[in-house]
């Protein structure tokens, strides 16, 4: 009877256990991946969209104070020179750096708010929508509210009313944090629209 015992060459071993560890990490790998997409994407996604709420708020603020600044008298006529200023600032800025305008074109005019809205070319859906009343009132309290998108007046009730500009930039963004998630299952409500208002007192 011939009984020769069972022999494990090291290299033998070894690969057994490379080949285990190399299925694990690609199972690991496998795992994470979907995850790490979701990170990487929400960190571009979130930062592009604060990025562009700030430079909208910006340029709202600007062409607040632009418009207030300028004489009210040509107020009662189509487009005022003030209001056409406080247009063409965002619009140039828009442009200046290198965000789509939407072809946005003045669409609305009621007593004294006008707006200017734009889809074309290859906006986001949503568009761009800018509204500029050159007749913003609010109470003059710390009661007041900030502006609203649609730049709406504040009832003063019996208090002073503090005659304004008001200026709204809606803006469509197209979100891509929502079609990352969606490969996980998952479908998160963000806006359509980033929006910045700025008030500025008439001079």
């Amino acid at each position: 009877m011939n009984c020769r015992p069972q022999v494990c060459f090291v290299d033998q071993c070894s690969t057994r256990v490379d080949s285990a560890e190399t299925g694990s990490q690609l199972v690991e790998f496998a795992v994470a991946l979907p995850l790490l997409i979701l990170f990487v994407v929400g960190i571009f996604d979130f930062s592009g969209a604060f990025t562009l709420k700030q430079k909208l708020t910006n340029v709202a603020r600007d062409a607040a104070r632009a418009a207030a600044a300028s004489p009210s008298g040509d107020l009662d006529s189509a487009t005022p020179v003030s209001v056409a200023a406080a247009f063409h600032l965002v619009d140039n800025y828009l442009i200046a750096n290198q965000l789509n305008d939407c072809g946005v074109a003045q669409t609305g005019h009621t007593g004294l708010t006008w707006t200017y809205s734009g889809t074309s070319g290859s906006c986001p859906s949503g568009g761009l929508t800018i509204i500029v009343n050159r007749g913003y009132y609010f109470p003059a309290s710390a009661a007041a509210t900030p502006a609203t998108v649609n730049c709406t007046p504040q009832a003063p009730g019996t208090q002073t009313a503090v005659l304004s500009t008001c200026v709204s930039i809606q803006y469509a963004y197209g979100w891509r944090f929502g079609r990352a998630t969606s490969l996980l299952g998952s479908t998160p409500v963000l806006p359509a629209t980033l929006n910045a208002t700025a008030v500025a007192m008439n001079e």
